[in-house]
């Protein structure tokens, strides 16, 4: 029977499993373009530009994320009950306490964002500490503090410049291909292949990124039960964060995969349909709780 445990181990196996096959999907792809222009160390110019793109976001993020919610720092005097939450659930986890702020919202939200540990920040919306019982925003904030102990942030770092190393590698055969022409030409076969090469990878690649972010928040799911020893907790509310009809009034779809449930609701949400699934930052929040009420 699955228990905390096993729920953790599944999610960072999967986790694990879904970067390996990104790492080994980058390299073909690189190999493939490096091969037809003839010059490997296209894969390697690739990498490089998207890692410094990557990594400047990673520096800054946390600046610009709080910028846009308009989230305010709040000091211990101004809410010593939620500060001892963070802090009794940080020297649980074993972690610093980061910077709590507050986003002054009816919608009931929360996000973790930082470089790592020693910067990391968690951010509550004033809907989530009104409409939540105790137990359930101690869910809501093990779920985050996990997302930091996990270093999520580096790991979705890591994601971006994959991703990023892709699309570059993609517009470089697309542009090779249309300036300079291809002998492939006269091989129609091999020119259909280099033409859904330019297509289907960037796609693919996207539907990866997004497929280990699902992940990540199962396994921030499964972390966060069992750092409260109450996956009740979380799932109760989950739903109440599900069942809520407020949209987050300064999110955007750039930083939505932050946010421990997708801040749009109504007509912002996203039907379900199969597209919507497969590049949609979290998982079903049904599935969620589901998974959680079957922790033991």
């Amino acid at each position: 029977m699955a228990n905390l445990y096993t729920h953790v181990s599944s999610n960072t196996r999967k986790s694990y499993f879904l970067i390996s096959l990104f790492f080994i999907f980058i390299i073909a792809i690189g190999w493939a373009v490096s091969w037809y222009m003839n010059d490997f160390s296209i894969l390697i110019i690739a990498v490089l530009i998207s890692v410094f793109g990557s990594f400047f976001s990673y520096y800054n993020s946390h600046k610009l994320v709080l910028s846009m919610t308009k989230a305010k720092e709040l000091k211990f005097e101004d809410n010593k009950e939620i500060y001892r939450l963070v802090e009794n659930l940080c020297i649980t986890a074993g972690l610093p306490v980061p910077k709590i702020y507050i986003i002054n919202d009816p919608a009931p939200n929360a996000f973790a964002t930082g470089r790592n540990k020693e910067k990391a920040v968690i951010a509550l919306s004033t809907g989530l500490i009104q409409k939540l019982e105790r137990s359930e925003l101690e869910g809501v904030i093990a779920h985050e503090l996990s997302h930091i102990g996990n270093r999520d942030m580096l790991f979705a770092t890591l994601v971006t410049v994959l991703v990023g190393a892709v699309v570059i590698l993609a517009d470089m055969l697309r542009y090779s291909l249309f300036f300079k022409g291809s002998d492939s030409k006269k091989n129609p076969i091999f020119l259909v292949i280099l033409i859904a090469v330019i297509v289907i990878a960037p796609i693919f690649a996207y539907m990866i990124k997004f497929a280990i972010s699902r992940k990540r928040e199962y396994l921030a799911d499964a972390d966060g039960a069992l750092l409260t020893r109450y996956p009740e907790g979380l799932a109760k509310a989950l739903e109440k964060i599900n069942s809520d009809q407020n949209s987050l009034k300064h999110a955007n779809t750039a930083m939505a995969h932050l946010f421990i449930a997708t801040p749009f609701k109504g007509k912002k949400a996203k039907k379900r349909n199969f597209l919507s699934k497969a590049f949609a930052t979290h998982p079903p929040i049904e599935d969620r709780i589901a998974k959680l009420r079957s922790m033991q």
